[in-house]
């Protein structure tokens, strides 16, 4: 995978707490931003997934046994 160099600019205190969670892992701060990346872009990526199926879900709508059809009004439903 190609490589691309990017220069961001962090507040200190950060990059030494995100340094010191890198060398606990056994990792660069390079890798360790990269992976923290990855992994909010794949979790972005599954979120836009699953709410596009529900979305289908919602439009082409759940088998419910009445074939689109009530037999019943709102009145019989709440009679009392």
């Amino acid at each position: 995978m190609a490589q691309k160099k990017v220069t961001v600019s962090l507040p200190a205190d950060l990059v030494r707490a995100a340094r010191h969670l890198a060398v606990d892992r056994g990792v660069s701060l390079s890798k360790f931003l990269a992976l923290l990346l990855e992994e909010h872009v794949e979790a972005t990526r599954q979120y836009h997934q699953a709410r596009d199926r529900q979305l289908e879900l919602l439009e082409r709508g759940l088998p419910l046994g009445t074939c689109g059809e009530m037999a019943w009004s709102r009145d019989e439903l709440h009679e009392r």
